[in-house]
């Protein structure tokens, strides 16, 4: 793990973004804890002037943003092959993993709040020239008191921006993508309309409104299937609220809220009729403890494969095992001499024909047909592998 981006002190990896690794790091002019979302610019040329661009033009949107439903950008810059952005730094959980707790059911008068911030954080971003393109649970952030932030402008779209959304070139996530997504026409406001109507969705159901075995179900789903209304699948549902969902879900845009600030108001109206629950949303993240990798960091692991790996973990090789000499043993037992002297070359051991002491004595082979010159190299490479895997069997059983 890197230690210094910049100015600012890395403390710990937090997880992996869209395009790079996220950080938390100190900033030591002010002593401020920060966010660090990073991108590594180590790319082909043409990869990375697209991914660079898109990058400053996630700091360019979200830097233009001050609302307290979108989180705050501090700073942008770049270390050696290494793109950043500083933000604020959210203690609390994705949206996503709070549904996934709640086996995808949420306290319908919840759901209408945070639903309405996103909107009004919507609202204010589109005042601004901003479309967001991406509004779905990973992308939305609890925090204290059931305060939601909207995160990760890194494909919004913006009037002045040197880096454009072209007419056919299609982003988003499939499952929350509007109809004019899916057919790569331009965007506007109502496309994020859309997307926070399936979020919504699929908040009140737990299901989602459009699904299919590929994306290419997905997308047909969503130009042309008209999902069952929300109070038939949750009976705490009101009536209301199926005609607020059917009106952000509409296929045509004119058909739509056409602004999010009507949207927020017609959830918050929704929300002053029903009673309120009484318990709150558990925000804390997560305590987990994380093994550093220097190299390869791996993510999303479930806890079965944790615990493999603290069981492995535990296993220890003998310091008297002499893999190579048994891989040398293994492979006298199935190979014809030439073979096993050039898997002995390849180990850095002494042969059977090289008659020298200390040499690995191996029993008689086996008669076999001859090999081609050509493909003895091959052959011996594969039964390395093979010999090493088997070893690995045999000490693990």
């Amino acid at each position: 793990m890197i230690s210094q981006l910049g100015r600012y002190e890395v403390l710990s990896e937090l997880g992996q973004g869209a395009m790079g690794v996220v950080y938390k790091a100190m900033d030591p002019l002010i002593d401020r804890i920060v966010a660090i979302k990073t991108i590594n610019l180590g790319l082909a040329q043409e990869e990375k002037e697209e991914y660079e661009g898109r990058f400053y033009q996630e700091a360019k949107a979200a830097g233009r943003l001050n609302h307290p439903n979108i989180v705050t950008i501090y700073d942008v810059g770049k270390s050696a092959e290494i793109a950043y952005i500083a933000m604020e730094f959210l203690q609390g959980r994705e949206l996503r993993d709070v549904l996934r707790e709640h086996d995808g059911l949420l306290p319908v008068d919840q759901v209408l709040d945070m639903v309405a911030q996103v909107a009004s954080g919507l609202a204010y971003a589109h005042e601004h020239g901003i479309v967001h393109r991406d509004i779905k649970p990973s992308n939305i952030m609890l925090i204290r008191d059931g305060h939601v932030k909207i995160t990760d402008f890194g494909i919004a779209r913006m009037a002045s921006s040197a880096v454009r959304t072209q007419t056919g070139m299609v982003l988003g996530s499939p499952k929350y993508m509007s109809p004019e997504q899916v057919l790569g026409k331009v965007i506007d406001q109502r496309s994020d309309i859309f997307s926070l109507g399936v979020m919504l969705y699929e908040m009140l159901t737990g299901e989602a409104p459009f699904v299919g075995d590929n994306v290419n179900s997905i997308m047909f789903q969503t130009l042309n299937l008209v999902p069952a209304a929300p109070g038939t699948l949750n009976s705490k549902v009101p009536d209301m609220l199926n005609f607020i969902v059917a009106k952000a879900l509409a296929k045509e845009r004119d058909d739509r809220y056409q602004n999010a600030k009507d949207f927020a108001a017609d959830l918050r109206a929704c929300r002053e009729i029903l009673p309120r629950s009484t318990q709150p949303i558990d925000t804390t993240p997560p305590v987990r403890e994380k093994k550093k990798l220097d190299a390869i960091h791996v993510t999303a692991r479930s806890e079965a494969e944790d615990a493999a790996e603290n069981s492995v973990g535990t296993l220890g090789l003998s310091l008297a095992f002499d893999s190579s000499e048994a891989t040398l043993r293994l492979a006298a037992l199935t190979s014809n001499p030439d073979d096993v002297d050039e898997l002995a070359k390849t180990l850095k051991m002494p042969s059977a024909k090289a008659g020298k002491q200390g040499a690995v004595r191996m029993p008689p082979a086996r008669p076999r047909s001859a090999t081609p010159p050509a493909a003895s190299s091959s052959k011996v490479l594969i039964l390395l592998l093979v010999m090493l895997f088997l070893m690995f069997v045999l000490y693990v059983y």
